[in-house]
């Protein structure tokens, strides 16, 4: 039995129509971002087109597109997709086949900031300070307010040509100590301008960039932003300083929903994934002698926590609770009683990710049958695949496309 399960009371059909901002969506399940691998000269190829048609005709409500950098050097490496007039022919024709499948389509916004990949990027990560960063192996730069400006306005550029690509909606990144999210860390955020020190000025770039898209699209599409409730590392962004974020963003009227995720792509990823470390697949993925590297020091980084449905509810409980604002539900949602739950303990949508990796038609089957569920066993032997196409190792049988 999941957490409160018999004493709490039913919520909405999660299956039924729903609204997200100005957007009508035909379910409150929505495919959450993960990083496709699909993008190698940074544009739309008919493999990232199949892989969101497949799970939108798998059912869901809404597919997003991750990750859309909204810059150059905002990317985690150079293949990624970034946002530009030279991407919107391919992106029209994946919106249209999304739409064409019933759903609608999302596309996630952000700057990697210190996660950034400054090798392949031909530029230094962006970053509160001057830090080491261990997925680049190069010290950041502190990013100047004008690159802060830069940034903010980039933001509200990729929304309109997101719009122009048939979008419908875009989620705005602010976890995972992205750029947005490494200001709001006191971990890394050591600054005495008027964007460190206090939370209020830790927050304001996370701010200035949702008004900012805010004021570009208006109510043409639903604007949503993923937010770290945790990093989960010491002296990080804690639950409490996320709660506050939270309800800045519901008092500027920037978003029409936040999806609650954890963790620290730059510190600690698992703290979102939870289940078994992948080492061993992520050496297998690079060359000698970060092969054997990885193999001999990555659990210092990838560390093993155990996997449980809705594992992120306990955190995410106290933001419903302080909060109006329509809330998304991650992280162990794989079978039709996890999603009743999260409809009956008030949050307005559900994302799934690895479940619908394995099975991109699991919404549909859960709809025939609510009894059905997801293959996933939260090995996850899908997160070193990111490098040769983002697939599901143990049951997807499509070849992935080589970036």
């Amino acid at each position: 039995m999941m957490p409160d399960e018999a004493a709490t009371p039913p919520g909405p059909d999660v299956l039924a129509p729903a609204r997200l901002g100005p957007l009508r969506l035909r379910n409150r399940v929505i495919k959450a971002a993960t990083f496709e691998g699909r993008t190698p000269d940074g544009l739309v190829t008919d493999e990232l087109i199949e892989f969101h048609r497949r799970v939108a005709a798998g059912g869901v409500g809404m597919t997003t597109v991750a990750y859309c950098a909204v810059s150059p050097e905002g990317r985690t490496e150079r293949r990624q997709l970034h946002l530009r007039p030279q991407a919107l022919p391919g992106l029209r024709k994946l919106t249209g086949v999304v739409h064409d499948a019933g759903a609608a389509a999302c596309a996630q916004l952000g700057h990697a900031g210190p996660v950034a990949d400054a090798s392949s990027n031909g530029v230094a990560a962006l970053g509160p300070g001057r830090f080491f960063n261990p997925l680049g192996m190069r010290r950041t730069r502190a990013a100047t307010a004008a690159d802060l400006d830069r940034v903010t306005r980039a933001h509200a550029t990729a929304a309109r040509l997101a719009v122009d690509a048939g979008f419908d909606a875009v989620e705005i990144h602010l976890g995972h100590n992205y750029l947005a999210s490494s200001f709001l860390s006191p971990r890394l955020n050591r600054r005495t301008d008027t964007y460190g020190g206090s939370l209020e000025n830790r927050a304001r770039l996370a701010r200035d960039i949702a008004r900012a898209v805010r004021e570009e699209v208006g109510t043409e599409i639903a604007v949503t932003a993923t937010l770290g409730m945790k990093d989960g590392v010491p002296g990080g962004l804690d639950l409490d300083d996320s709660i506050q974020v939270a309800r800045w963003l519901q008092q500027d009227g920037s978003v029409d929903a936040l999806q609650l995720t954890a963790g620290s792509s730059l510190l600690n990823p698992m703290y979102l994934f939870r289940g078994n470390a992948p080492v061993r697949d992520f050496a297998a993925a690079f060359p000698p002698p970060l092969r054997w590297g990885i193999r001999l020091t990555g659990h210092r980084f990838l560390h093993d926590y155990p996997y449980g449905e809705a594992y992120l509810l306990e955190y995410a409980r106290r933001f419903r609770a302080e909060l109006d604002l329509p809330l998304i539900l991650l992280g162990g949602i794989t079978r039709r009683e996890t999603m009743d739950l999260a409809m009956a303990e008030g949050f307005a949508f559900v994302a799934m990710a690895r479940a619908l990796l394995s099975d991109p038609d699991l919404v549909r089957r859960i709809a025939a049958d609510s009894a059905a569920a997801s293959r996933c066993f939260h090995c996850n032997r899908c997160m070193p695949t990111i490098y040769s196409g983002t697939r599901c190792p143990e049951f997807d049988g499509h070849a992935p496309s080589a970036p």
